[in-house]
């Protein structure tokens, strides 16, 4: 049974940081494309960042380049993603997920991920 954990989320001011890690397990980790995506009250689910399998490549949305970095350790099978400079709107529910398939490439798209993180909460203050 596949599992992701999620952490580090909490209450911060605006120019603050926090580190988010999700643990997984039950799956081998590190042939799995990961990606984290975040949900605001009231709005979609949208996506943040996606690190591939052995961590050489990444992406971010537009609205977290050069804000945010995703990174992973696939000897702890964890994936983390630093948020610096945090704004009010980064404030959200913040998800990991895993992709489908093993040695996948990178995606923006929810679908293509299959298992899910509870989500931690992000929230910045003003």
């Amino acid at each position: 049974q596949v599992q992701l954990v999620e952490s580090g989320g909490g209450l911060v001011q605006a120019g603050g940081s926090l580190r988010l890690s999700c643990a997984a397990s039950g799956r081998t980790f590190s042939t799995y494309t990961m990606g984290w995506f975040r949900q605001a009250p009231g709005k979609e689910r949208d996506f943040v960042a996606a690190i591939s399998w052995r961590g050489g490549r990444t992406y971010y949305s537009d609205s977290v380049k050069d804000r945010f970095t995703i990174s992973r350790d696939n000897a702890k099978n964890t994936v983390y993603l630093q948020m610096n400079a945090l704004k009010p709107e980064d404030t959200a529910v913040y998800y990991c997920a895993s992709d489908k398939q093993p040695f996948g490439g990178l995606s923006v798209e929810s679908g293509k991920y299959d298992y899910w993180g509870q989500g931690t909460q992000v929230t910045v203050s003003s």
